[in-house]
């Protein structure tokens, strides 16, 4: 399987890349690309989604297309610019990447392209699988119009599959990395009840996951990349606390985190049971299927080290296996 990653210097990216065979990456800085994750690229080639389709020839070749790529949501307030941001780094990019893999007849049979559970909103207890409807928010909004470009390579035969994606946890940095410093100075705590629902996932199985999407024929449109035990809020909090042998038991309100984040806080209280019913019938085995047992790999001494050692280091090898 011959590979295209975008979005691969970003958290997941050199997780998925550790599982391809000397993938091609599409970067808009490929200096950096390479300093970073060189290692594991076959070809860096340079794109700005903003601006145009990849050039031709990065898709030689190509079997498969890995899309990551897209502004943060959870970096900086939602002014009316960064929304914008959000937004046209999903949509606008994708729709210049689906163009750039349809140009010929004999480019790739696949696209995995991300989306995130914030398609279904704040949903309280309801059990939420792939045909649950989308909510009518900003968020949503914005994974509607995104998994409308990747599909549209559905219409010239490419298999389409969109991975709504949960919280991410891993060691050296996403959600866990923010929430770390408060929880080991003893002042974490629920978000407000504590309550509401939160779909996680272990990178490692998110990685594998979008292999399993990318090798199994039978898996196209949406597809939850999320734990098969979402656990709400409260527990998530005792847990990580118990990992890390510190009280946590400051709630923070509402009230305070909109003045903090402002329009995003919303996104922190919402509550969204999401079950991965596609990966699971499709035969997907998940590594890390309860919270305490992927809190523990990733606190664990030495895995953050891990993902810096060299890909021959059997440490390394047997992380990310």
């Amino acid at each position: 399987m011959k590979a295209l990653v975008t979005g691969a210097t970003g958290f997941v990216g050199p997780r998925l890349l550790r599982l391809l065979d000397q993938p091609t990456v599409l970067t808009r800085n490929p200096e950096r690309a390479a300093d970073s994750i060189g290692h594991l690229a076959g070809r860096i080639v340079h794109w700005n989604p903003m601006e145009g389709p990849p050039p031709p020839e990065a898709f030689e070749g190509i079997d498969v297309v890995f899309h990551l790529a897209g502004e943060s949501v959870a970096e900086g307030r939602w002014t009316p610019q960064q929304k914008n941001k959000i937004r046209d780094s999903r949509v606008i990019g994708t729709r210049h990447l689906v163009a750039g893999m349809t140009r010929t007849e004999a480019g790739p049979q696949a696209l995995i392209s991300a989306s995130a559970v914030g398609y279904y909103g704040d949903r309280g207890d309801e059990e939420l699988t792939e045909s649950a409807p989308p909510a009518d928010d900003f968020l949503a909004d914005v994974c509607i119009a995104w998994e409308k470009e990747a599909a549209a390579a559905a219409d010239r035969g490419i298999r389409v599959v969109t991975a709504r994606t949960g919280i991410v946890l891993g060691a050296g940095g996403g959600a866990l990395g923010k929430m770390l410093t408060p929880f080991r100075l003893g002042a974490g705590g629920p978000l407000g009840s504590g309550k509401q629902w939160m779909p996680w996932v272990h990178v490692a199985d998110l990685a594998r996951l979008y292999v399993h999407a990318a090798e199994t024929s039978t898996v196209a449109g949406p597809m939850n990349a999320v734990a098969p035990n979402p656990v709400r809020n409260s527990e998530f909090t005792k847990t990580l606390a118990k990992q890390l042998r510190r009280p946590a038991f400051l709630p923070a309100p509402y009230f305070g985190l909109r003045l903090a984040f402002g329009e995003f806080a919303q996104v922190l209280f919402a509550s969204q049971r999401v079950l991965p019913k596609v990966a699971l019938e499709s035969g997907f085995v998940f590594q890390y299927p309860l919270l305490a047992e992927a809190l523990r790999d990733i606190l664990s001494p030495g895995v953050a080290a891990c993902f810096w050692l060299p890909v021959s280091h059997p440490h390394c090898l047997r992380r990310c296996e």
